[in-house]
């Protein structure tokens, strides 16, 4: 029986790279595979659902969802350790990296469909991964002009709207401002190597210096976040985690101003709006009120987050820590 997994993926897709970079990371046997039409049908064999990545493992199971995947191949494959052995960064580790997944989408999404350059450059690519190279032009932009007329009006799924805009395009400035701060002195998040925390940030950040507008941004004002993208796409161990003392003062900004104020008070307002049936959720955010379709993944996956946090909440250091940056009441409160 072989021994490599199958990775079905997209070079587009955030949660796609995010699991290839962790294979790479690990040095796992695997096989990167592009999700196309020539390839759907076994895709359909081990998939649930339509959803990428799709793992196919070598006594041919399906794992769908990234973090799931990641955190179930983690005893398979245990080193390099991909969390800090201190039980409070492991938890900003899967903070962070909840927060890249599910909030930290909303940029990259917002700017790749909200943006008429960026709508066709990407509905392109998709359109020629799909169908294939050697697939007629006039077939290949018949596809993008449908891959844009259905994903646009999917904008609302991240909450991006003119109403929004400010707010998403804002954290994008933010995350960058921080990163390069941080990163100027260390190669990844938690110090010399890669943490669930890079992944999850990572591969948002990576998609939107593929795209037109947010890769001018990133090219004009973030070369350390840059720099950073590069080495998460083939992460290596170079060192080992700094500890609690170094890392927490380093990670106050990103905590405060993006976590706190944001992330997460949007987090409460989304459960809380699913909870009670509600066809939109509202939040009051730093730039004015919030307003999308609530996200009924993200109930689930804040719960999860919620769950890691009790079993360290009796950590002064990390208390006082999520306390100072305006987390710790949300993750105290109870998800309805």
């Amino acid at each position: 029986m072989s021994v490599t997994y199958r990775v079905f993926g997209s070079e587009l897709s955030p949660y796609s790279v995010k699991v290839r970079s962790w294979f790479r990371y690990k040095q796992a046997p695997h096989e990167w595979i592009l999700r196309s039409a020539a390839n759907m049908e076994e895709f359909k064999r081990y998939a649930k659902l339509p959803l990428i990545p799709l793992v196919v493992t070598p006594d041919g199971k399906g794992l769908q969802d990234s973090t799931p995947i990641m955190e179930t191949l983690e005893s398979v494959f245990p080193e390099p350790a991909t969390d800090p052995a201190d039980p409070a960064l492991r938890f900003l580790s899967h903070l962070i990296e909840e927060y890249g997944d599910e909030w930290g989408n909303k940029p990259m999404f917002h700017y790749r469909w909200a943006f008429a350059a960026d709508a066709e450059d990407t509905a392109r690519r998709i359109a020629a991964q799909m169908l294939g190279p050697d697939a007629p032009a006039a077939k290949q932009q018949a596809a993008a002009t449908g891959i844009v007329e259905r994903m646009v009006p999917r904008r609302s799924f991240v909450g991006s709207s003119d109403e929004t805009a400010g707010e998403i395009e804002g954290s994008l400035d933010r995350q960058l401002e921080f990163l390069e701060r941080h990163l100027a002195s260390r190669p990844y998040l938690f110090g010399g190597r890669p943490c669930f925390g890079d992944l999850g940030l990572f591969a948002e950040l990576y998609e939107a210096s593929t795209d037109p507008t947010p890769g001018a941004i990133m090219r004009d004002m973030a070369p350390n976040t840059l720099a950073w993208i590069g080495r998460m796409l083939d992460p290596k161990v170079e060192g080992k985690f700094e500890g609690f003392e170094t890392l927490a003062p380093a990670l106050k900004p990103l905590l405060a101003d993006e976590i706190g104020a944001r992330f997460l008070p949007w987090s409460q307002a989304n459960a809380e709006a699913l909870a009670a049936n509600q066809e939109t959720m509202e939040v009051m955010l730093p730039k004015g009120p919030f307003r999308q379709t609530p996200q009924k993944y993200h109930a689930r996956s804040l719960a999860i987050i919620k769950g890691k946090y009790a079993e360290v909440r009796d950590n002064a250091a990390l208390r006082q820590l999520l306390d100072e940056t305006g987390c710790l009441k949300w993750l105290e409160m109870p998800t309805p």
